[in-house]
Formats: structure tokens, sequence, C-alpha cells
């Protein structure tokens, strides 16, 4: 089909217009969910706050760097999942819809003091609260100097928030992919302010299957993440259109639904809390397969480094892979730390249609037996 340029129509100006209207319609409602009518993590309706544990055992670093946020803090806590992904020292960090600013604290002791760390969030009192606590951790981290921002806007508009193209190492977000209306604009700003072999490292919830416009259009329902969660497939192509690598899981858990009333409108739609990482590598990249061999050198992995649910390299240990986690390995920041033994050819391209069956947060929750159970409120 081709498409040649023409100026658009009445009606399809008035369609623009429409969707923006609506678009501003479920930030408004999210700003108010979150800014004002909920007081902490407690007032949620479904286990996604309450079952951020990862499936896999969290580093001292990270449990420690948590350990230290301030309690008003992690009050205000409304993610879904444990984005700290490893080797963040000395790297400029994004957190997309920073909220109470948790997560950000979190990362700017991870980072240290060469690093630094940019909070967005479109709510204004959120951001007002997180601020007030800059000058706590910077003396509870023992920086000499501020490693931390918090920047008010839109993740759609990273440009117009101040995020320069090209500027970040890695982008990390915790359950709020699902509270915007248009998640293409914000995967692909998360793409455009990425450097070349940066990735995007991010918790969300998940449905089980498409989720139907009148859930869409139900406040509440969007307000806790299901009304706008995407179905779990739909991420890979998404991710693909804004030039992202194919997504890789990380590790997943179900979410229970408390509320009666929202669990009846959901129907038979389940969700589940997903954590994926995705890379930016140079476009044009020729994918070929390698052997790659882990040097044991990221910090607090020395014996292995399990880089996603599919992908468990170990110290020494030759293993082959695809031509596309070859090109990752080869192009990010853990570059020095594997030996790749790059194949003379280049990968075969195979005519089926690709399997992603192992990109399913439900199927790798209930192989890994991350119950909502073990960590929900009303399990207590």
């Amino acid at each position: 089909m081709f498409f040649t340029k023409t100026k658009p129509t009445s009606s399809c100006l008035v369609l623009l217009s429409d969707i923006m209207s609506a678009c501003e319609d479920v930030r408004e409602n999210v700003k108010k969910y979150y800014g004002s009518r909920l007081e902490s993590s407690g007032d949620l309706q479904t286990s996604a706050a309450s079952c951020s544990l990862s499936c896999r055992p969290v580093p001292r670093s990270v449990t420690d760097a948590l350990s230290l946020v301030h309690p008003e803090v992690t009050k205000r806590f409304f993610g879904c999942g444990l984005p700290f992904p490893a080797k963040l020292e000395g790297c400029r960090v994004l957190d997309l819809g920073s909220g109470s600013g948790r997560d950000c604290y979190a990362f700017s002791k991870l980072v240290g003091p060469s690093g630094h760390v940019t909070g967005v969030d479109m709510t204004e009192e959120l951001i007002t609260a997180s601020r007030q606590y800059i000058e706590y951790h910077q003396k509870k981290f023992g920086h000499e100097k501020p490693n931390i921002t918090f920047v008010q806007g839109y993740m759609e508009k990273l440009s117009e928030a101040g995020v320069q193209n090209d500027s970040m190492d890695v982008v990390l977000s915790n359950c709020v992919l699902c509270l915007c209306p248009d998640k293409r604009a914000a995967l692909q700003q998360a793409y455009n302010v990425l450097k070349e072999g940066g990735e995007m490292y991010y918790s969300d919830m998940y449905a089980s299957k498409v989720v139907p416009d009148h859930m869409k259009e139900d406040a509440a329902l969007w307000g806790e993440g299901m009304g706008g969660s995407l179905f779990w497939q739909d991420l890979i192509s998404l991710a693909h259109s804004v030039g992202f690598s194919t997504p890789s899981l990380v590790s997943a858990s179900q979410i229970a639904i408390y509320n009666c009333e929202l669990k009846a409108k959901a129907g038979d739609i389940s969700y589940a809390s997903g954590t994926y990482r995705l890379f930016k590598l140079p476009k044009g990249s020729v994918m070929s397969e390698a052997t790659v061999t882990y040097r044991g050198t990221v910090a607090e992995f020395p014996d292995q480094l399990d880089f996603d649910s599919s992908h468990c390299f170990k110290k020494d240990v030759a293993v082959e892979v695809n031509g596309e986690m070859a090109a990752i390995l080869q192009r990010s920041r853990f570059f020095s730390d594997f030996k790749i033994q790059i194949s003379d050819l280049p990968e075969s391209s195979s005519a089926s249609t690709p399997q992603y069956c192992h990109l399913n947060p439900f199927l790798l929750a209930d192989k890994l037996g991350s119950s909502v159970t073990q960590c929900s409120k009303t399990s207590k």
C-alpha cells in the first residue's frame, strides 16, 4: 500500500484533536489518582506494589540502597517490580514516572558520585515531595554534591522536559507505562534519549489478552494500571517498531486484584508484573551468532551473571548465543565483561515466524512459583 502526502482533512484534524483530548483526560485522572487520592501503596487495589520482590536473588548493593531511602519516600512507592540492572556505577540514568523518588534515590546510591540520576514525573505533588529529600540522601550516601535531579514533565515529551537525545546510558521505569495513554510515544522517547548501546530496563503490568476499550475508559481501572496494561505480546512489536532490540524477560510475578468490583470488571483478564530489558543497537548492525564467555567481572556476580530468564552466563563457560544477543553484549556496557568470538557467517534468517513463548510473563511467573499469595496484603 502506498501513501501520498496530502493536507489533513477537517475530519482528520477533528479525530486528532479528539485523541489528544482523550490523552490529556487520562493524564489528569492519573495525576489526581496518584497526586492526592493515594497516600501510600497500601491504598492500591491490586498486589502490584506489594509484590515487587524479584524472582531472582537481589544483590546486596540494591537492598542496602533501598534500606537507606527515607521512610516517607518509600511510603508513597507505587511500583510493581524491582528494575535494578547490574553495573550502574558511573551511568547516567533516567527514571520515567519517578513518583515519590524511591527508585531514583536508590539509583543515586548505585551510580555513585560519578553518575547522575534524572527523575521525570508529570505529577506536581510527587515531584515537590521527592525534591524535599535530595539533601537528606546526599548526606546519607556521603556524596559531596547532589547527583540527582527531579523534573516535572511527560514521558511522551522528554525533550520538552529538558532531556536531550543520546544522553542516557540506562532508562528505567517501574509500573508507569501502564498508566501512559500513548505507549509508543513513550518508548520512542526512551529510545531517542538513550546512547547507542544503552538499555531500557523496566517493570510494568501486563494483561493476558488485549484490554477492551470500555475498560480503558474506566478511570479506576486505569488508575490501578489495569485499563492501560499492554497485552504482553504487543510489547514485542511495539519495541521493534521504535527501533529497540527484542525485549528480554528478566523476572515476573502474578498480580492479584483485591477489590471485588474491579475484579468483576476485569472478567477473564489476568495480570502479571514483568521486568524486561531492551537495547538500542546501532542501525544496520550485522547479526552474527557468537560464542561468548563471561569473565566474572561484574560486581557482585563473580561466578554467574543471570542476564535474563533465558541467558545464564557462568564464569569461564563458553555459551553460544544468537546474533541479537551477541550484538547486545558487544555494544552495551557489558562488552568488557565478556570474551566474544563472532561467527564468520551472518545469522541465517529463518522463514518461520519467531516464537516468543519465553517472553510470556505469565508462564515465567508460573514456572518460578512467584505467586502473589507469598507477598500480598491479604496473606498477612
